[in-house]
């Protein structure tokens, strides 16, 4: 059995590397062209497991322009790239609310999670978490006044 589970995380380990390869190398913008691309490089892969590694890869759609996303991975190594980070808020940004202690942010259709790993990675010391759907994201706050400090932050990075 042990011999089975590593086995398993070592083959798991070769097509996570591979896919951040792919994505590096091509404008991947859906899971099912992510999909195709492990099986031309000899994976046998579902479209669930391709979503599990999206997810624990955490990887993030950005734009390309002319209305086409790519799958992208913002390492930890990036988190000094504040620029970059703020471009793709600003490049998501539709508008912002706040409700109570939450900070709800509303993007480009397909763009929340980017934005959210964007404003994960600015590190803003008021935001507890992001969570992201679609084009909706909820940021935490510890409080009504945290969330409007986030709110201004955020306008401001957008306005600059």
């Amino acid at each position: 059995m042990d011999n089975n589970r590593i086995m398993n995380q070592s083959v798991k380990k070769k097509r996570q590397d591979r896919i951040i390869e792919l994505i590096g190398r091509h404008e991947i913008e859906t899971q099912e062209e992510l999909a195709d691309r492990l099986c031309e490089a000899g994976y046998q892969v579902t479209q669930a497991t391709v979503s599990r590694d999206i997810r624990e890869l955490k990887l993030s759609k950005i734009p390309v322009g002319k209305g086409r996303q790519k799958y992208v991975a913002f390492t930890r190594d990036e988190s000094h790239l504040g620029d970059k980070y703020i471009r793709v808020l600003k490049e998501g940004y539709v508008s912002m609310a706040p409700a109570q202690n939450l900070v709800v942010m509303k993007t480009v259709s397909g763009m929340a999670m980017a934005v959210a790993a964007a404003v994960d990675a600015l590190k803003i010391e008021e935001i507890v978490g992001c969570i992201a759907g679609d084009n909706t994201i909820m940021m935490a706050t510890g409080s009504e006044a945290a969330a409007l400090a986030v709110m201004d932050k955020i306008e401001r990075m957008i306005e600059h």
